[in-house]
Parts: structure tokens; sequence; C-alpha cells
């Protein structure tokens, strides 16, 4: 799974809790980890000798799992939703990027009526 490249650069990003310790964080049995991680889901840093280390990016990750799964989704379908919830991040940088290289003034969110 693609990373957006400009999440790779957030300080969120490195691996602190060990498996058990990001379970214990999150209310997620250990198990329940590595099967996202199986699923593509998750992709905590590794050490030399292989043990998970999550970050806090990965535990926000792991909680936006969670209510997913508690709306009902199921593992793929929430695959879905956050690579469409990334590439619209993704996306919303670049518009913003375009606007502040053409001095266009941000939109915000309320529409004209």
């Amino acid at each position: 799974m693609p990373h957006d490249p400009l999440e790779l650069s957030d300080p969120d990003r490195r691996g602190l809790y060990g498996i058990s310790v990001t379970s214990e964080l999150t209310g997620v049995p250990a198990q329940n980890l590595r099967s996202y991680e199986a699923k593509g889901l998750l992709e905590p840093e590794r050490t030399a000798g292989g043990t998970r280390r999550y970050s806090d990016h990965d535990i926000a990750r792991i909680e936006r799992i969670s209510v997913l799964l508690e709306a009902g989704l199921n593992l793929r379908g929430i695959s879905e939703v956050l690579e469409l919830e990334a590439e619209t991040r993704r996306l919303r940088s670049e518009i913003a990027r375009l606007r502040s290289a053409t001095g266009e003034e941000p939109v915000s969110g309320a529409r004209a009526s």
C-alpha cells in the first residue's frame, strides 16, 4: 500500500511501541494487529531483530480501523476507505499547493448561497 509522501516525513511515524503496548493502548488484541498487518492495513517498523514497533500514526490508524469495524465494515472495505481517505488528503494538499502557487484565495468549507 503506497504511503502519502507528505505523511512519511511526519515525526509521528517513528516506531515507539511494541505490540503488547500497542494492544494495551488501543484495546485491540495483538493477534488482530498481526491480522491487520497481514491484510496490508498496517505497516509497523521492524527492528533489526524483526520486532514490530508501532508509531503514534499507527495507533491513530488502529483507532480508525476500530471505528470502521464498529460501523460494520469488513477489513476489505476498511482498506478501501483508508486508501480513499489518503487520496483525499493528497488531493487537498495538491489543490492547496496549486492555489498558493497561483495566488488564488483558499476556498472555505461553506458554500455560497
